[in-house]
């Protein structure tokens, strides 16, 4: 089925669903949308991975010219460009990224000429709620969806999301991209496109989105470029599970781990001694221990050998290239 007739579907879908104008609130939500274009050093820590040109969607959520996208399109950029409704381009400064909910900010340098977005609760978001998922570019885009798990989900990268949105069918301009519900308010930012398993359906490429209630708590944090609360420990590795086994899979050049002594393909079998169950288990561990720089020590089997390997944890923060700018 083609984008336009979901688009109608969804539309008709929300029109029955009550006595609300989602016309204009749409229309308004639709022209919030702005492309998100970023260029990164090719020396940032984040090149090799992310690359170091960067393009997805952003939401303008105020009129100060606040917009919310997904952080790794943003982060340790040296440049960021933002397109508007009207395909105007205006120069963005970077303002913040919180590595816990996997948000990031940018501020336009220039009015964008477009009525920003409301803010939604998507605690209230069910499995089977119709959905709006929006990149840049108006209507034509826009692809109507279904929420199909509210679901923990955990990644590689020392990431955990608790109540993740998950949303069928897929969108492939996932990055950024707005979740709209049906009174045209934001309910979270696309993050990813993966296989999810889906109760009586089986394993489907899927869209993961953050919950815009993630951002109430540190918005004002995120606005001033900086967090009041201490950072959590973060190690430098990513990792994997199999079987309830975590694993390493790449140790962060430069990072704590990699300075610790830690190696691919350590399969990780306890924290402080106390045994790993999982990926989200291991970092639950990993947190519970304290803030950034916290001495994580780690029971790991490398070959047929046991050994202990001691981590001074580290903020993520400090290992960037580039920090945020004073607000404009």
């Amino acid at each position: 089925m083609k984008r336009g007739s979901l688009f109608s579907i969804f539309c008709l879908l929300t029109a029955l669903a009550g006595p609300v104008c989602f016309a204009q609130g749409l229309e308004d939500a639709l022209k919030a949308v702005v492309k998100v274009h970023s260029l990164v050093p090719q020396d940032a820590h984040t090149a090799g991975t992310l690359g170091t040109e960067r393009e997805g969607s952003g939401v303008v959520i105020d009129s100060k010219g606040h917009i919310l996208t997904i952080g790794y399109l943003i982060v340790e950029a040296e440049t960021v460009e933002v397109v508007g409704a009207g395909g105007s381009s205006v120069e963005a400064t970077f303002v913040g990224y919180d590595h816990e909910t996997g948000f990031g900010l940018v501020k336009a340098r220039k009015p964008l000429g477009v009525k920003p977005v409301k803010l939604g609760a998507s605690g209230s978001l069910d499995v089977g709620d119709p959905v709006l998922v929006a990149g840049y570019g108006g209507a034509e885009p826009a692809q109507g969806a279904f929420v199909v798990r509210r679901m923990e989900f955990v990644a590689p990268w020392e990431y955990l999301l608790e109540d993740a949105i998950v949303t069928l069918p897929a969108y492939p301009n996932f990055g950024g991209a707005a979740l709209i519900g049906r009174d045209g308010r934001l309910l979270g930012i696309g993050s990813l496109l993966t296989h999810v398993p889906v109760p009586e359906v089986g394993s489907m490429l899927c869209n993961i989105f953050v919950p815009i209630d993630l951002l109430h708590p540190i918005l004002e944090d995120l606005m001033a470029g900086r967090a009041r609360k201490a950072p959590r420990p973060w190690l430098g590795i990513s990792s994997d599970e199999a079987h309830g086994r975590v694993f390493v899979t790449q140790v962060t050049p430069g990072g704590p781990a990699e300075r610790a002594g830690l190696k691919e393909d350590d399969l990780v079998m306890a924290v402080n001694g106390k045994p790993v169950t999982g990926l989200a288990d291991f970092y639950r561990k990993v947190w519970a221990l304290g803030d950034a720089g916290v001495e994580v020590v780690m029971t790991v089997l490398r070959g047929t050998e046991t050994r202990e390997v001691k981590v001074r944890s580290a903020d993520r923060n400090r290992f960037l290239l580039r920090k945020p700018e004073s607000p404009i």
